[in-house]
Order: C-alpha cells, then sequence, then structure tokens
C-alpha cells in the first residue's frame, strides 16, 4: 500500500503569508484523506499537486478554529464542482462531537444550496481531555427539527477495551482515534496497516537446497 504525506499547513492560532494553519493530506491510492482544515487550506491544496476533489475523508482533532474554519469553504466549493445528477460517494468527516452542528448551520446560514453529499461521524470526547472549566457538553445540541436537517452520521462512543474509537477497517488497514488533552477535547488519529504475510516459494527453497 502506497501512503503520501503532504503538509499544507503548520501554523497555529492564526494563517500567515508563509505558513499555512492546520491541514495535512494522507493520499492513499487514488483517494486523499485530509486531516484538519485550517484557514486557508483551499489555497494551499491549488499550491500543491493535489486535487481537492479526490478528498474523500476528513478527520478534525479537535474544534479550535485553526484546524476548522476552513471546512465550511471546502465543502462548499466541492459542492460547486458536482452537478446534480452525479453519482458520488459522500465524504466521511470525523472528528469531535459538536462538528456536525458546526456544518450544518454554517452552510445553511451561508445559504450553500451543498450539492456534495457528506456524512459527519461524532467522538464524544470524556471529561479528563481537557481542563474542568473548558469542558463544554454539545450532546443536547440540535435535537428535533435541527437535527432532521442536521448531515446523516455515527455517533462514537469510547471503547474501554481498548481505550480508543474504532473509525474504519478494510483488509488493509484500520483506522482508530485516541483521546489527547488539550485545552478543549482533542483527538489524535492512528492509521496501522495490517500484517501482509509474504509467499513462500518451497520449490525454490528445494532447488537451493
Amino acid at each position: 500500500m502506497s501512503l503520501e504525506i503532504t503538509f499544507l499547513g503548520t501554523g497555529s492560532a492564526f494563517p500567515c503569508p508563509s505558513r499555512g494553519a492546520s491541514a495535512l493530506v494522507l493520499r492513499r491510492g487514488g483517494q486523499c484523506w485530509l486531516f484538519d482544515c485550517g484557514e486557508g487550506t483551499q489555497t494551499q491544496l491549488m499550491k500543491s499537486h493535489l486535487r481537492a476533489a479526490k478528498i474523500t475523508k476528513i478527520f478534525i482533532t479537535h474544534l479550535h478554529g485553526d484546524h476548522i474554519f476552513g471546512l465550511p469553504g471546502l465543502l462548499c466549493t466541492l459542492s460547486l464542482q458536482r452537478s446534480p445528477d452525479a453519482s458520488v460517494v459522500p465524504v466521511d468527516i470525523y472528528g469531535p462531537l459538536g462538528l456536525r452542528s458546526f456544518l450544518w448551520r454554517s452552510l445553511e446560514l451561508s445559504h450553500c444550496q451543498s450539492l456534495l453529499p457528506y456524512s459527519v461521524h461524532e467522538l464524544v470526547p470524556t471529561r479528563d481531555q481537557c481542563p474542568p472549566e473548558e469542558f463544554r457538553d454539545f450532546s443536547g445540541w440540535d435535537r428535533g427539527e435541527g437535527l432532521a436537517r442536521a448531515p446523516p452520521g455515527r455517533v462514537l462512543e469510547l471503547d474501554a477495551g481498548t481505550d480508543s474509537y474504532l473509525l474504519l477497517e478494510d483488509e488493509e488497514l484500520s483506522v482508530r482515534a485516541f483521546r489527547l488533552f488539550h485545552r478543549v477535547p482533542s483527538f489524535g488519529f492512528v492509521l496501522e496497516e495490517k500484517p501482509r504475510p509474504g509467499k513462500l516459494q518451497v520449490h525454490v527453497l528445494e532447488e537451493l537446497g
């Protein structure tokens, strides 16, 4: 399996001309997976050899603005590049609880007529991931009518057995999220390749003695 990493932004707090806000792309085969989407990520993508239309999964570490303020704009741009009848696989977005509300409200208030199907899978944090005074419970947000208009997705609880969140798994790798401590609940993402046993050519070994 071929993996290629491109750093689009390594800055923090606010964007600057010489270094973008947090964003990283992992290219796997014909797909691009985006990790964080700070302000200016679209511009950084245009400067790179990557194509935004190839993004199929987005992973958000935490809800500070320098990691998410570029995401609504990116989704709008990807939507503008789609036609209404296009057969498109939904973009899967993973991040902390509250991300679904942030996205659909941003797109709703800006009158973005999104043609891009997307799902938001939220990780439920634990209270020990940040200072007690910074923890906010977003689990009750957007109930009723609001929830019906929000994008689909799963709510993922911590697996006590592995102390992690299993996000996705296929025949080649698994992706898990792990809790990190920060000013707000934060997550790290681990991609683990599965073992690939080699093929032993017994007849060649016999010929070689």
